[in-house]
């Protein structure tokens, strides 16, 4: 095994690619170019309060992880690079039996926590959001809304971390229990297995096949679908007909539930499904192309993970114990009940928080720009949290030269 503390190569920056310092020590950690979640310039918006993180200081706290004490970020030529602070070692070695101790428990009762508690707050956070006359509110408002907003957003990366960890641990406890009973397992058939087949986003997909489905039973539908490749195309001859009518409503009605996401959910600037239809209109329209057939492929997603499971039963050594083949069964049982949870965080906390997060900024740069303080509502996005606060109560006009202008 190699050595974790061997420095295999440095770079401070050049010429080329200046990075700014702040010390010696912020040299030593390694950092990385965040592509995951952040592969595009960041805005200064997301920057300055909506990425994560802060709140992994909380997770690594909470948790007692002996793995890092916090996640610190810095912007290097417009793109968020990212790094974990190790913990001094004495202190990872006091506090990993802790980290041990309740580990277990969180993977093993976090998801009543989840129906009960977490799951109903989210929802109620959303309606919050979600019902705001951001469009009719007064600045003031807004400025008190967004606060809000930020502290529902908070909470969402906390309860982000409690379910990502407890998840974790489940996959971790089942992969660990197939080690010491079956030895050596095929990685590909325990990823057959590790799979979601009851979430959020099959939810997604099965509601836009059956949108897909009218089109295909309908003839007038499905020739308005014909009438181009793209949606550009196709919504002028939609608009224009009383089917094509009540259709684009019915697809209003799916983004209302399932709208709010994006490629990149990790930023402020990218604009949401429910915000235009065209996307949805182009998933339909290639559904159509395609003959796309949900139950065929949700049927097979389940029986191909059905098969994996008796797959892996099958190469339990016949000197298991009784015992060993219960602890088999019951972490098995746990990490598929835990599986639909990272499809459905992404959905209800990356996706959805962060999604209302724009459509709340996007309703005070339209009132911004109502009162002549911006060209385009999206300028909000180039303000850093701040900078919009000292811009919205203070701005610089003609009439108030000595205002903020950023």
């Amino acid at each position: 095994m190699g050595d974790p503390t061997k420095v295999l190569g440095t770079f401070f920056g050049d010429e080329r690619f200046p990075v700014e310092w702040a010390s010696e020590e912020e040299k030593q950690l390694h950092w990385y170019y965040d592509d995951l979640h952040c592969p595009n310039p960041i805005s200064p918006m997301y920057s300055s309060l909506g990425w994560w993180g802060p709140s992994c200081e909380y997770m690594y706290r909470r948790f007692g992880a002996p793995f890092g004490k916090s996640w610190p970020g810095k912007i290097v030529n417009g793109y968020l690079y990212t790094c974990v602070t190790p913990r001094d070692a004495d202190e990872a070695a006091k506090i990993g039996p802790y980290y041990g101790l309740v580990m277990g428990t969180y993977a093993k009762d976090f998801l009543t926590w989840w129906n009960n508690r977490y799951l109903p707050e989210i929802k109620r956070n959303f309606e919050y959001l979600d019902t705001f006359p951001l469009d009719t509110a007064s600045l003031p408002e807004l400025m008190i809304h967004m606060e809000e907003a930020i502290d529902i957003h908070e909470r969402h990366l906390l309860l982000h971390w409690i379910l990502n960890l407890a998840q974790f641990q489940a996959s971790i406890d089942f992969n660990v229990v197939v080690g010491e009973i079956f030895g050596q397992v095929d990685p590909s058939l325990l990823g057959r297995i590790q799979i979601s087949v009851e979430d959020r986003n099959w939810d997604s997909i099965q509601e836009l096949w059956q949108l897909k489905e009218e089109v295909k039973g309908n003839p007038e539908l499905q020739l308005l679908f014909d009438a181009g490749e793209t949606a550009k195309e196709i919504r002028p001859a939609m608009a224009a007909s009383t089917v094509g009518q009540a259709f684009l409503q019915k697809v209003g009605e799916y983004m209302k539930e399932y709208g709010v996401r994006t490629m990149y959910c990790h930023e402020f600037i990218n604009k949401q499904w429910v915000e235009d239809l065209n996307p949805a209109l182009e998933t339909i329209k290639a559904y159509l192309v395609s003959n796309y057939d949900y139950p065929t492929v949700y049927k097979a997603a389940r029986e191909d993970q059905a098969k994996a499971i008796e797959e892996l039963r099958a190469l339990m050594p016949e000197t298991a114990t009784e015992g060993q083949k219960d602890k088999f069964e019951n972490a098995l049982a746990l990490m598929l009940r835990m599986m639909p949870l990272t499809p459905n965080h992404h959905f209800y906390l990356d996706q959805g928080t962060n999604g209302r997060m724009r459509l709340m900024f996007l309703g005070i740069g339209r009132h911004l720009t109502r009162l002549g303080l911006f060209d385009d509502p999206e300028d909000v996005y180039y303000l850093t949290y701040d900078e919009l606060r000292y811009f919205a109560a203070n701005p610089k006009t003609a009439d108030n030269p000595d205002g903020y202008d950023g």
